[in-house]
């Protein structure tokens, strides 16, 4: 294949890019299957696009191919790490996680927030919706900032992860938040979202730089919303530009997802808080908001305390669908120390626990919405009968029978698959002819752990815990509300993100059902 990339015509050029496997076929149980014997260094084809920012080099390396499961088969147990506002700052936390990532077998979604890409002087080139020219609540970037930034999605992407969006500037709340928007403000933003990372080298002189190794708008497919608000317009718009799923639901329960107007709707899910009668999101800052409050609250002891309780939850949230219905399960994050930097160091101590485990796929959204298309929709509705925590009574080889059809699961897997991939690029065809105007342009094969077997099911005692009730929405406030004050420990300005504090009666304390 690399003697083909070299043979390329008139206008494309070629860049030695390290990748790994060009592409991953699937292991005996749907995994991906890397291959030992896959080059390091390959040299892709580059055709640059528009002011050579992003650029056209094939298909993205190191994607599983997705099957349909055999009548009967146990599902994998999907778990996507996703990153809100992802970019490379003084704690270089994107460029650890990615290493952690590579060490423990996970691909993740970082969800990139646009404004990233534009440097502070040119704040007046984003014009956000109901707000004024350069209004951002997370405020802007820098030159530094931004090359180092597209570093890191460039590393990310050759890694196999996903570069989803966060959207750009973070407006919360009823006063012009983003939950106040109509299907075109959106659009105007998912647009701009794309266009500051398709014009980064425009927007900051840095013209000598490498080019991201793809095109944005046919690599962005999802999202999380600001404050995991205003999705009811937000799906509407992100169907219409060529989206397959959307993460910004304002929460959920460990089920299996169903789509949403046509969007696979992945919501952060209920998972229990340890030693308290409630459950919240499955997201640091819902642990934070529960425990101090603040970004930078409590003595040293408290915050191994409060990172020992999100490791915890995230685990018994994790066993419960591992060990019952199987639901893939969702854990969010954000690229901050809070409170010492305890929140990180749980989540990377669960993904070290999580993703070598049996029958674990430690996944990007976009992975898993390949597979999900893969499946024949009636087990999938099978799937969804099963409640939280619930394992099949009578086990998972007489869970569901063989489909009727006479063609083989893998033909129809493929043809559903081929289908939702024209639907898609015809979207996105029209999607790039917006994107495309020049205002901007001016200026089951992982490592395992060998002490961890797939464990006989029980139901916890929370498995029924998680239930929608009235007081769903109060739940929520852990992404939502008033500015928390900057950690100030390194962290440069414009990463002082519009975080939002959790007044002490706003505090959620849910009751388990």
């Amino acid at each position: 294949m690399a003697a083909g990339w070299r043979a390329v015509l008139g206008g494309l050029a070629t860049l030695a890019l390290a990748t790994g496997a060009s592409g991953c076929s699937e292991g005996p149980d749907g995994g991906p299957d890397r291959g030992a014997g896959a080059p390091n260094n390959v040299e892709r084809p580059v055709r640059l696009i528009g002011d050579g920012s992003t650029s056209e080099t094939g298909p993205q390396p190191k994607q599983p191919r997705p099957r349909r499961l055999k009548p009967g088969e146990r599902p994998p147990q999907f778990v996507v790490f996703s990153w809100d506002g992802a970019g490379e700052d003084g704690q270089r936390l994107f460029s650890h996680f990615r290493s952690v990532g590579k060490k423990y077998g996970a691909t993740m979604t970082f969800f990139l927030s646009g404004v990233y890409m534009l440097p502070e002087e040119k704040r007046e080139i984003y014009e956000p919706p109901k707000h004024s020219d350069g209004a951002s609540d997370i405020g802007f970037n820098d030159v530094k900032g931004v090359r180092d930034t597209v570093a890191q999605l460039r590393g990310a992407w050759l890694d196999g992860h996903e570069i989803g969006t966060h959207f750009n500037g973070h407006f919360c709340g009823p006063d012009r938040g983003v939950g106040t928007w109509s299907p075109e403000e959106w659009m105007s933003e998912i647009r701009q979202a794309e266009s500051f990372v398709k014009h980064w080298k425009t927007n900051t002189g840095l013209k000598k730089e490498q080019p991201l190794p793809f095109d944005y708008s046919k690599e962005l497919v999802g999202g999380r919303a600001p404050c995991l608000e205003g999705q009811h317009n937000l799906v509407r718009a992100a169907k219409s530009m060529g989206f397959r799923y959307d993460a910004s639901s304002s929460g959920g329960r460990q089920v299996w997802p169903r789509k949403l107007r046509g969007l696979w709707d992945f919501p952060l899910q209920d998972i229990p808080v340890p030693g308290r009668g409630f459950e919240t999101l499955s997201m640091d800052y819902n642990f934070l908001a529960n425990q101090s409050g603040t970004t930078d609250g409590g003595d040293s002891g408290e915050r191994e305390e409060w990172g020992e309780q999100m490791y915890d939850g995230v685990m018994a949230g994790f066993k419960r669908a591992y060990r019952g219905n199987r639901a893939p399960f969702f854990i969010g994050n954000h690229f901050e120390s809070w409170n010492g930097g305890t929140y990180m160091h749980a989540v990377e101590r669960a993904i070290k626990t999580i993703c070598g485990k049996k029958e674990v796929r430690c996944v990007s959204f976009k992975q898993l919405a390949d597979w999900l298309d893969a499946q024949d929709p009636k087990v999938l509705a099978k799937f969804r009968t099963l409640d939280v925590g619930e394992k099949p009574k009578h086990g998972w080889d007489h869970f569901y029978p063989a489909p009727a059809a006479s063609k083989s699961p893998d033909d129809r897997g493929q043809e559903d698959e081929d289908t939702s991939r024209r639907k898609d690029d015809e979207d996105r065809s029209r999607r790039h002819e917006d994107q495309d105007r020049p205002r901007h342009h001016d200026d089951e094969d992982r490592p395992r752990h060998h002490d961890d077997e797939d464990k006989p099911g029980h139901k916890d005692d929370e498995n029924k815990s998680g239930r929608r009730g009235d007081a769903a929405k109060a739940r929520n406030r852990g992404e939502g509300g008033e500015p928390l004050p900057a950690d100030g420990k390194g962290v440069p300005a414009h990463r002082n993100r519009a975080a939002v504090v959790i007044k002490a009666g706003a505090w959620v304390r849910r009751a388990a059902d």
